[in-house]
């Protein structure tokens, strides 16, 4: 458990190094940002579906697998709709404290299902498995600490509160991930309903909100990023057997 919860907290952390390139280039990271959230549903895809729905399928039954899927996504859906986007007020500052408590709160839900992930694998006996999903975690944990970090450059939040804010967003991380570890403990024939649930809600994340954002930017950009972290997934896959 103590192992676990020092792999989550650094998911988390990883949170943090989003915020680095907008300490370096300012307004004009959000050049980058089209990249990163490409990189991040890349990564996200490879590792839903060989992280968790494969050794899901191979712990249950396909029904079990798609009742947690089912849920996962309905969890995501009815999460985003409560934090349903609003027009921003007038004014530069205005717009972008608001943007940013927005992000938070996007991404601070967001987080749980991803803890519940880290937990889920750590809890499997699959080898490799759980440094593959913490690794997927932490990568595409970066991203979003960029997305938060730029609407606070532009409100003229200093660094460090850059930093943390965007560690905060993954705080639920530990919670989650020490939950779904306990319960699949517990009793073992949750496994892999929780492996289709934290799925299903990372799946559901990159197509409802990842992929959008990304191509409302460079759509070149966001199309190198996605197969780049793809990739770079898949690669990780191999290497530890997952």
């Amino acid at each position: 458990m103590v192992e676990l919860l020092i792999a989550a907290s650094a998911t988390a952390l990883a949170t943090g190094l989003g915020a680095i390139p907008v300490f370096l280039l300012g307004g004009r990271a959000a050049a980058l940002r089209p990249a990163l959230l490409g990189l991040a549903a890349g990564v996200m895809a490879v590792a839903s579906v060989v992280g968790l729905l494969m050794p899901a399928l191979d712990e249950g039954t396909p029904e079990e697998v798609g009742l947690g899927l089912a849920i996962g996504v309905a969890f995501l859906v009815v999460a985003r709709s409560v934090l349903e986007h609003r027009r921003p007020g007038t004014g530069l500052r205005a717009a972008s404290l608001r943007t940013t408590v927005l992000v938070f709160l996007v991404l601070l839900v967001h987080s749980l299902p991803e803890g519940f992930a880290i937990g889920t694998a750590y809890a499997s006996e699959t080898a490799g498995l759980g440094l593959f999903v913490i690794s997927a975690i932490a990568l595409q944990n970066i991203p979003e600490g960029t997305s938060v970090a730029i609407p606070m450059e532009a409100a003229g939040f200093g660094r460090a509160r850059q930093f943390w804010v965007a560690v905060a967003t993954s705080a639920p991380q530990p919670v989650g991930a020490a939950i779904a570890y306990l319960l699949v403990e517990e009793i073992t024939q949750l496994l892999p309903v929780s492996f289709g649930f934290a799925a299903g809600a990372m799946l559901a994340l990159v197509a409802v909100e990842l992929v959008p954002q990304a191509l409302e930017g460079d759509r070149r950009l966001a199309a190198v990023g996605a197969l780049s972290g793809a990739a770079v997934m898949l690669v990780l896959s191999e290497l530890l057997g997952v």
